[in-house]
Parts: structure tokens; C-alpha cells; sequence
């Protein structure tokens, strides 16, 4: 069995979906689940977690409907106003819609580093854990400082990091990253996702071995108990196609026990998000 942990849906809007710049040229076009269905059917995917790509509560409801019509989409990480007085009103309705698993919020476009330490945010946060909802932490490496300090807060929340936290691979850049990263996974209700590392590297060029140091260091760190597959499709479209993606976690587990590449491949993923029957 296997679970893609990390994908998106959009219908392209240039205006809303403007952080597609014409270096994504690729991107800006509709992606929807029959696409998505295809590759799924040609690699051998059980299901997926659909994330938001928008920040709006339409983007929510958006994926949200395509869960319910189709059954491959497990679950929606979706986003809410974590910094609203309505915030706990939200969160009862989204409550009562079972697709809805966790919410995530573009923090790494946050011009302020620590934007996860705001006390409106945080305060938005300790609401997620009496509804059982997870958090998903997109960052870029900069941003770790605040993320150590902000997983300590809530050690009751259940939390996974996007993409490795984006490091720098293109350049090379990994001390800092894996010092903080390391120090980060020392809280056990934080998870990582073992995906969008093709991006973070030079699109053209990458080989399998740029990413060795980086999968070395959160297999270490988290163990075979905390990590997920995603594809981050369609978004790595533009370093490459998903087979190429899979291939990457398929040939570093390859020495791995059946037992530990189960969990990586799905089991984590289904736990992590209560994903239930798959």
C-alpha cells in the first residue's frame, strides 16, 4: 500500500495562483483528480492527502468536495484563519466533515521569521488538539529557529513538516538545516514529510545522490516511525515527473525491512492523519 501523503488541486487562476511565476510555465494550467487518478493507476497509489494550495476557507470547501466524489482523496489538510476571533466556531463546523484531517498556513511566505510566534497564531494553535486536527509546518530553513520554539509550546499537538523544510539543496547548504532539524525531532509529535525535494534542488540537473546527506539526516533524526511519502505533484512538475519522484524513496528504502518501508510507504501517513479504512 502506498499513500501520497503531500499533492494539490487547482483550477489555475492567474491572480490567484500568482506565486506560479513563468519559470513554473508548466503549472499554470487546471489540475484535477482525473489526472491525478491516471498516475495513480499506472504507480501503484492506494490514496492521497489533498493540501491546500490557497489561503481561503473556499479553498477548504474546494477540496473538500472533491473528496467526497473521489474516494481516492483520504483526507484534506485545508486552511482556516488561525488568527480569528471566529476561530473556534470554524473549527466546530470543520469538525463535523470527516474529510477534513489537519490545516496548514503558507508560513513560509511570512515575511516575519517568526511569524509562527505570534501570540494570535499560537493561540489559534491550541485549539487544533481537542478536535484531533493536525498542523502541517511549511517553512524554509530560516524559519527553524521559530519552528523549534513553536513545536515545544504544544507538545500535544500532533505536527508534520513539509518537504524536509525545504532545505537548500541547489546550493549545498545542510549544517544549519540539520543541526535545527535534528533538534526539532527530538519532540515526538513531530512528524516529516519526505517530499518536495526535487524543487529545493537545480531542476534541471539534480541526480539522486544530492539528495543522500538530506535523506540520511531525517531518517536518523525521525526514524522510520515519522516519516511520509508525498509527491508534492503537481508542484514538482517542474524538476521532473512523479515516477521520478517515487523512484527516490523507492531506491533509499530499498535496504530497509518490509516491516519499516510499510510505514514510510503508508502506515505513518494513515496514523498520522486518522485516515481510517484505506
Amino acid at each position: 500500500m502506498i499513500i501520497d501523503a503531500h499533492q494539490h488541486f487547482w483550477q489555475y487562476d492567474p491572480e490567484q495562483h500568482d506565486w506560479i511565476n513563468d519559470q513554473m510555465q508548466v503549472l499554470q494550467k487546471d489540475f484535477l483528480p482525473p489526472a491525478l487518478a491516471a498516475i495513480y493507476e499506472e504507480q501503484g497509489i492506494d490514496g492521497c492527502v489533498a493540501v491546500q494550495a490557497d489561503q481561503s476557507e473556499q479553498e477548504t470547501a474546494f477540496l473538500v468536495q472533491l473528496a467526497r466524489e473521489y474516494d481516492f482523496i483520504k483526507g484534506v489538510v485545508g486552511w482556516t484563519d488561525f488568527c480569528s476571533p471566529e476561530l473556534p466556531r470554524r473549527l466546530e463546523a470543520y469538525a463535523k466533515m470527516p474529510e477534513v484531517k489537519g490545516f496548514r498556513h503558507i508560513v513560509q511566505a511570512e515575511p516575519d521569521p517568526r511569524f509562527l510566534l505570534r501570540e494570535d497564531f499560537r493561540n489559534g494553535i491550541r485549539h487544533l488538539a481537542a478536535y484531533s486536527f493536525t498542523y502541517d509546518i511549511l517553512v524554509y530553513p530560516h524559519q527553524l529557529d521559530a519552528v523549534l520554539d513553536f513545536v515545544r509550546l504544544f507538545p500535544n499537538q500532533a505536527f508534520i513538516i513539509d518537504h524536509l523544510a525545504k532545505p537548500y539543496i541547489k546550493e549545498g547548504d545542510f549544517s544549519g538545516w540539520a543541526n535545527l532539524m535534528r533538534t526539532i525531532a527530538a519532540s515526538p509529535n513531530v512528524y516529516c514529510k519526505l517530499s518536495g525535494m526535487i524543487t529545493e534542488a537545480d531542476w534541471k540537473n539534480w541526480q539522486y545522490e544530492n539528495f543522500l546527506p538530506y535523506l540520511d539526516l531525517v531518517f536518523e533524526v525521525f526514524g522510520t516511525d515519522r516519516l511520509v511519502f508525498g509527491s508534492d505533484w503537481p508542484v514538482c512538475l517542474v524538476a521532473g515527473r512523479y515516477p521520478q519522484v517515487k523512484e527516490i524513496i523507492e531506491k533509499y528504502l530499498e535496504p530497509f525491512p518490509e516491516s519499516e518501508r510499510k510505514k514510510v510507504w503508508a502506515l505513518n501517513a494513515i496514523e498520522f492523519y486518522g485516515l481510517g479504512k484505506v
